[in-house]
C-alpha cells in the first residue's frame, strides 16, 4: 500500500507534539514508509516524491540529533535516494544527498554532530571504535560504512575521498567478523569492489575481488541484483571478461522483479543500469 507524503509529513507532526506511546507510533510509521519506498518500482516517482520524507527525518533528527533509529533511517534514505537520483539522470544532485548519507552515517558510531557538514575520524579512532563492537552492532557498523562509502563514489577521485578507502576497508572487514550476510553481503559488494577498482600493476587484487562477489552472490542466492550489476562494472570491465560482463547483466534483465518485493526498487534501478551497460558493451571491451 502506497502511503501518500502528504499524510506521512501530518502525522508526523502530531506525532511530534506527544510523548511516550507516540514515540513508538513514530517508529513504526517510520518503519513502515521505509519499507514501502523499498517496493517502489517507478524511479521517477521515488525521485520526485522522496524530498519530503527526506526533509522530515532532517527535521525530526534536528530535535533528537542523538536517536539511533533515526539516524539509521536517515542513512539508508540518503544512500538509496543518490543511487536513485543517479540513474533519474541527477548525478550532481546525488553528490549533494551523499554528504548527508555520510554524516548520518558517522554519527551512528562518532559522536559527530550529523546537523553540520563536516566529521572526521582518525585511524587511531577507528580501531578503538571497532575493537569494542559485538555481533549487536554489525547492522550500524555496515550502515555507517555505507553512507560513507556513498559520499565516497559521488566525489570523482578526489584526494580527500581516496584516503578515506583505507578506513572503509576496515569497517568492512569488521563486518565480516561480526556478521557478514548483513544487507545481502553488502560488505563483501564493497571489497570486491575495493579490489576491483585498479588493475594488478596498480594494487588491484582481482582474485579477491572475485572470491568476495561470489561470496555475495551466494548469501543473496543471485536475487539482490545490485551485486550483479557492480560485479560486472568492476570486476569483469577490470578483467576484460566480456563474456561475464554480457552474462551478468543478461541475468539481471532476466530475473522477475516480482519475486523479491522488498527489494523491488534496488533491483529496478540493477535492471535500468544493466541494460545501459549492455547498450555500451562495446565501449567497454
Amino acid at each position: 500500500m502506497k502511503i501518500p507524503t502528504v499524510r506521512i509529513l501530518i502525522l508526523l507532526a502530531l506525532i511530534s507534539l506527544t510523548g511516550g506511546c507516540a514515540r513508538m507510533m513514530s517508529s513504526s510509521l517510520m518503519c513502515s514508509t521505509m519499507e514501502n519506498l523499498q517496493r517502489q518500482t517507478d524511479i521517477d516517482l521515488v525521485c520526485e516524491g522522496s524530498p519530503a520524507f527526506l526533509l522530515m527525518l532532517d527535521s525530526m533528527l534536528a530535535s533528537n540529533p542523538k536517536n539511533q533509529q533515526l539516524l539509521l533511517s536517515a542513512t539508508k534514505a540518503f544512500a538509496g535516494y543518490a543511487a536513485a537520483l543517479d540513474t533519474c539522470g541527477k548525478p550532481e544532485r546525488a553528490a549533494t544527498v551523499s554528504i548527508k548519507a555520510r554524516l548520518y552515517g558517522m554519527s551512528l558510531l562518532w559522536d559527530c554532530d550529523p546537523l553540520q557538514t563536516t566529521c572526521t575520524v582518525s585511524m587511531a579512532e577507528l580501531e578503538q571504535t571497532l575493537a569494542g563492537l559485538g555481533k549487536d552492532d554489525a547492522d550500524r557498523l555496515f550502515w555507517a560504512g555505507n553512507g560513507w562509502a556513498t559520499w565516497v563514489r559521488y566525489q570523482a577521485g578526489s584526494p580527500e575521498s581516496l584516503i578515506q578507502l583505507p578506513r572503509l576497508e576496515q569497517i568492512m572487514f569488521r563486518v565480516l567478523e561480526l556478521d557478514e550476510t548483513r544487507f545481502h553481503g553488502g560488505a563483501h559488494l564493497f571489497l570486491g569492489a575495493y579490489y576491483a577498482s585498479k588493475p594488478p600493476l596498480l594494487g588491484g587484487k582481482p582474485e579477491l575481488s572475485r572470491n568476495h562477489f561470489e561470496r555475495a552472490l551466494s548469501i543473496s542466492n543471485r536475487q539482490f541484483l545490485p551485486a550483479l550489476v557492480l560485479y560486472a562494472q568492476t570486476y569483469a570491465r577490470m578483467a576484460f571478461d566480456r563474456e561475464l560482463f554480457v552474462s551478468l547483466l543478461e541475468e539481471v534483465l532476466d530475473f522477475p522483479i516480482e519475486s523479491q518485493p522488498d527489494s523491488a526498487l534496488a533491483n529496478q534501478v540493477a535492471k535500468l543500469n544493466a541494460s545501459r551497460m549492455l547498450d555500451e558493451v562495446e565501449q567497454f571491451f
